[in-house]
């Protein structure tokens, strides 16, 4: 045992370091410059996997954002993000859960492995979903009475009743299901969209949000970030009234022909600074940046323009009645946007904090009937407006939160329900997904995703896909790694119940 022992005592160098401290350290100086040279010219620093190249007929293959090739042929082109900020309930949802009438008001304990009660709260009682739940369509897709208008859809939506995330919190949760993790920092779902396929429209941004008059998720622009890309993949923040953009009008006194000529003189050095510096992304995300401003100057004031809409579109989005004509607007110009070739939407129902988002951790009975309410009929009428424009064929729409709420009661009598991410509902409708179905589920409470379990990563894989991108080779180089939005592992799969 003494000789074994004796082979793994450090073999000290004369300046009392080991052999591998001592290459450590001089890989790290500056005899590391020699590698980093080699490395260089085997194209190992500007290595970085996107579609399949510009499209044909693209005017400029340099531009970043460019009309790209799919990795294979996908029906979906563009998307819209459907995100109720807090956390519906995936039980008074559609996730229908009998046995919790059954044992309505009992005592619960957790099973092994489960936290219930999140941030210290308490736990009171299993409580039933008070809403009705029923079959709709043909397919017999069970739905709650929250959803009158979406519910006629019923044979259009792929209702995932298996997602898990890693995390209770909600800034972390927006941050998971908007960029695939919990760190900040990382682009979103709808920055990877535009860098791998890049945009359909010059005059508007590839990539657009729109957030809730009450405020913002948790996180603010972390949920729309493009990350360790260019700018130019960042998501847009739009408002649903007034100006579309801050900012956005010309400084009084300055001409059309002035700005434009000013413009073209800013682009022209811009250029000539990139042609020596080519790898410079932060400057060629700033022309492309300031084009893009002029060119909104009429785009976004067009398209959130709603005074020439008639009066059955009005009423169908419910315009001109109070609970649902803010996310009735966003719904309404999403699809205008979307007929004007914006690659990604995503709307926000629900911002600031508690009982102002999803998150009904004081009433989610009342939380629920106001937020369902507010959002129920805009969603129904944009599926149908896809339908009649003929852009439903191409449009893939995603529905969802960070994350899902307990069958448990927030203490004894008290309705609230907590934050549950060991199994929560989500749904994908549109082009190229198998609707009137589900797919997965809880348990017979409706704690835990126990079949086809789903996690985040797992359905912005099948998102991609639908697009058209493979997950494991869309990548961005960074940090020494070809980043990808599902992770470096690369154990993450398609949900292929999901595709039709």
């Amino acid at each position: 045992m003494r000789q074994i022992a004796q082979r793994f005592v450090p073999n000290h160098t004369p300046c009392g370091q080991t052999r591998r401290e001592f290459l450590w350290q001089v890989g790290g100086g500056f005899a590391g410059l020699a590698l980093v040279d080699l490395m260089t010219r085997d194209g190992f620093f500007a290595k970085q996997a996107l579609a399949a190249g510009a499209a044909p007929g693209a005017k400029d293959a340099n531009y970043l954002l460019a009309p790209k090739l799919p990795h294979f042929p996908a029906r979906a082109k563009r998307a819209v993000f459907l995100f109720m900020n807090g956390g519906p309930s995936q039980v008074d949802t559609f996730d229908p859960k009998p046995e919790l009438k059954r044992f309505d008001g009992t005592s619960y304990t957790p099973a092994a492995g489960i936290q219930v009660g999140s941030n210290g709260r308490p736990i009171g009682h299993l409580m039933a979903s008070p809403f009705e739940f029923r079959k709709y369509g043909q397919s017999g897709l069970e739905i709650s009475s929250l959803y009158p208008h979406l519910s006629k859809y019923a044979d259009d939506l792929c209702v995932i009743r298996s997602m898990h995330a890693d995390t209770a919190a909600h800034a972390s949760g927006c941050l998971q299901m908007n960029t695939g993790n919990v760190i900040i920092g990382k682009p979103a779902l709808g920055s990877w969209l535009s860098y791998g396929l890049g945009s359909e429209t010059e005059s508007l941004p590839s990539f657009v949000v729109m957030t809730d008059p009450r405020g913002g998720p948790i996180g603010s622009a972390s949920n729309w970030t493009a990350g360790y890309m260019p700018a130019a993949f960042q998501g847009t923040l739009f408002r649903s009234t007034g100006s579309p953009l801050l900012d956005l009008a010309t400084p009084a006194g300055v001409g059309p022909r002035t700005q434009r000529e000013s413009l073209d003189l800013l682009a022209r050095l811009n250029r000539e600074h990139l042609r020596e510096r080519p790898a410079e992304s932060e400057l060629a995300a700033r022309i492309y940046t300031y084009e893009l401003a002029y060119q909104m100057q009429t785009a976004a004031a067009e398209v959130v323009n709603l005074d020439n809409e008639d009066a059955a579109t009005r009423r169908m989005y419910g315009l001109d009645e109070r609970i649902t004509s803010d996310f009735g607007r966003k719904c309404l110009i999403t699809r205008r946007l979307l007929e004007r070739g914006v690659r990604f939407v995503q709307l926000y129902s629900g911002g600031g904090h508690i009982e102002d988002t999803w998150d009904g951790h004081t009433n989610c009975i009342a939380n629920h009937k106001l937020h369902a309410g507010e959002t129920d009929q805009p969603i129904a009428a944009l599926i149908a407006d896809l339908k009649r424009s003929g852009l439903w064929d191409d449009t893939l729409l995603i529905w969802g939160g960070e994350f899902g709420r307990t069958p448990t009661s927030e203490g004894l009598g008290k309705p609230g329900r907590d934050h549950d991410w060991y199994g929560f509902t989500m749904w994908l409708a549109g082009g190229g997904v198998k609707g009137g179905q589900a797919i997965g589920a809880t348990d017979e409470l409706g704690f835990r995703a126990v079949d086809d379990r789903c996690h985040v990563s797992d359905l912005h894989a099948t998102i991609l896909h639908l697009m058209g991108l493979d997950h494991k080779q869309l990548s961005y180089f960074y940090q020494g790694l070809d980043q990808r939005l599902t992770g470096v592992e690369g154990n993450r799969k398609v949900i292929e119940k999901a595709l039709a």
